[in-house]
């Protein structure tokens, strides 16, 4: 009789620490879910729920390989954007309780509307499918995509005669391209290969694998010592030049209070990398050391006549002439040149 009670009272134990267990790990999960929206910012406290820490020996966060104590928002874990982290909760009881979560990270200041005003217009080929941009002197070097009529071109601004062209096989989509010394460096949509040209004459050089973490070939631009390339998601990879396969870094844009993914077409300029968002009217600037989006263009009244036309027919250009940016899109007629104010 003496050993079934303590069998009883054991079991009973055994389940008021499961229902203890699950009570703490439904608490931690409610407040996660709660907290992806309105996110944290760098230096912000995870604000654990209290009946969580009342129950808990120790709590770590693991990223991965890597493995924290502290449950401040570190940068030296954390990235902005979307972070997937493990919740590790020894608790008083002896057990040790995982949960998976998300962690939003934004930046602390609120990106600042920035205004232009249009100073010039160009003529641009309707039938051109863009997807690289880029203006060296007076020439433009454009990267067209679509299977089958895939190429690179090169044309004086203000014209739309190719004074160079080389094209793509069939089987390539051709995606962001620019610009690094002598050379001319295009990336491909889903064949994860670029290829390299020589820029006076746009003959092939040679062809390079992508980092394994780079899912496709959307956006390439160069800061005078990386490229640095979009794959359509949040992130932004930082290439060694002369071995593009070769992945250096890369960062996740985030703004005040939003992930930015889906970015497309790349362009450096003075410490700055602007990139536009597919489908949508807007180019963001982006701080190259940690992703986050200081500034924010809206072009919804130069893009609209032409998404309007056809919602494929998406801003996908950006170059700079001086100071002034110069853009354009997929089978846009026209190339417009920006004051910045």
């Amino acid at each position: 009789m003496k050993n079934k009670i303590i069998v009883g009272f054991a079991a009973l134990l055994m389940v008021m620490s499961c229902k203890n267990d699950e009570k703490i790990l439904t608490s931690l999960a409610d407040y996660n879910a709660s907290m992806e929206t309105t996110g944290y910012h760098f230096g912000d406290k995870l604000d654990i729920p209290k009946d969580v820490l009342d129950n808990a020996e120790s709590i770590t966060i693991s990223f991965g390989e890597k493995e924290s104590t502290s449950l401040i928002v570190d940068p030296k874990y954390f990235t902005l954007g979307d972070n997937a982290v493990t919740f590790n909760i020894k608790t008083k009881g002896g057990e040790t309780l995982y949960q998976d979560a998300t962690i939003n990270v934004y930046s602390k200041s609120p990106e600042q509307n920035l205004n232009y005003e249009v100073v010039a217009e160009y003529p641009h080929d309707p039938e051109n499918f863009t997807q690289g941009f880029q203006i060296d002197g007076n020439t433009v070097y454009e990267s067209e995509g679509q299977y089958g009529s895939s190429r690179l071109i090169t044309y004086k601004l203000g014209e739309n005669t190719p004074i160079k062209e080389t094209k793509q096989p069939d089987d390539v989509f051709s995606e962001g391209s620019t610009i690094a010394g002598d050379k001319v460096y295009q990336l491909t949509w889903e064949n994860k290969k670029g290829f390299i040209y020589d820029k006076s004459t746009l003959s092939l050089v040679s062809e390079f694998a992508y980092p394994d973490m780079m899912v496709k070939g959307w956006g390439l631009t160069y800061d005078g010592k990386n490229l640095i390339a979009s794959d359509g998601t949040k992130n932004l990879y930082f290439l060694d030049a002369k071995d593009p396969s070769k992945m250096v870094k890369y960062i996740s844009v985030a703004g005040n209070t939003s992930v930015y993914d889906q970015l497309n077409e790349l362009e450096f300029y003075k410490g700055f990398i602007y990139a536009n968002v597919w489908h949508k009217p807007i180019i963001l600037k982006i701080n190259p050391a940690n992703g986050e989006v200081v500034g924010k263009f809206d072009f919804t009244k130069i893009a609209d006549p032409f998404t309007k036309a056809d919602s494929e027919n998406v801003l996908n250009g950006i170059a700079f002439k001086g100071d002034n940016m110069v853009i354009t899109g997929k089978k846009w007629s026209k190339i417009y040149e920006v004051a910045i104010k």
